[in-house]
């Protein structure tokens, strides 16, 4: 694991934004498309409006979250709303999102369409993950109900996930895919998220700290 250090998180937003711009059109020089997986939530929001304006051709990049909430785009809680109000807007509008959400009651019934749509941009080019103070990172809980096997390594690309931390039904991408990424880097802020990654970091049972399988290639972002 590589941790970076930032004087505040203004200047880690932009410094990352730059970095993964770099990386994606290092990328996109040997390879006709490049898949880009993104984390939902609060933070990664001001990344996401620097990283919009960078100058490379999205219309080669696909973009996917690492999880969803199994909510309709229109709620608050949809992390796509999220990407398209922010990562998908300006020069980045056109890149190609690859849905992790279907109109159905529950995320089983969509499975099959969702996973045929993951498979072809595999492996993941660029990942950026987050990390929670309970050390799950995309909606790898610690006791949700099929994180098993979602560490298994003939596990699906993705996987309905319930935790007692989720308010709703997820979806998320499993370990193999995570970990089968080219180029990953972590976005923590905060005292206490620095203090959970330093433990997750002597924890090596990823049911008890999911974000521990994936931080050895890592780079790690951390500002306060």
């Amino acid at each position: 694991m590589n941790l970076i250090e930032y004087p505040d998180a203004d200047m880690m937003m932009i410094d990352l934004a730059n970095t993964l711009a770099g990386e994606l059109n290092s990328a996109l020089r040997s390879n006709d498309r490049v898949s880009f997986a993104v984390p939902g939530g609060t933070t990664p929001g001001p990344l996401f409006d620097d990283l919009c304006a960078a100058d490379l051709p999205w219309d080669r990049v696909d973009v996917l979250l690492t999880d969803e909430r199994w909510v309709p785009e229109s709620s608050e809680r949809s992390n796509t709303r999220l990407l398209r109000e922010r990562l998908l807007t300006g020069r980045a509008a056109a890149a190609t999102l690859i849905p992790l959400y279907a109109d159905t009651e529950t995320p089983e019934e969509a499975m099959p369409t969702l996973r045929q749509k993951i498979g072809p941009i595999l492996p993941l080019n660029l990942l950026l993950l987050g990390m929670g103070t309970d050390m799950h990172t995309a909606s790898l809980f610690p006791g949700a109900d099929r994180l098993e096997e979602a560490f298994d390594t003939h596990a699906p690309v993705l996987l309905p996930m319930r935790a007692d931390g989720a308010d709703e039904p997820r979806v998320t991408l499993t370990a193999p895919v995570l970990k089968g990424a080219i180029t990953t880097h972590v976005l923590i802020t905060g005292a206490e998220k620095r203090e959970v990654l330093e433990r997750a970091r002597n924890i090596h049972d990823p049911m008890e700290a999911p974000i521990s399988a994936i931080l050895g290639d890592a780079t790690v972002h951390w500002a306060e």
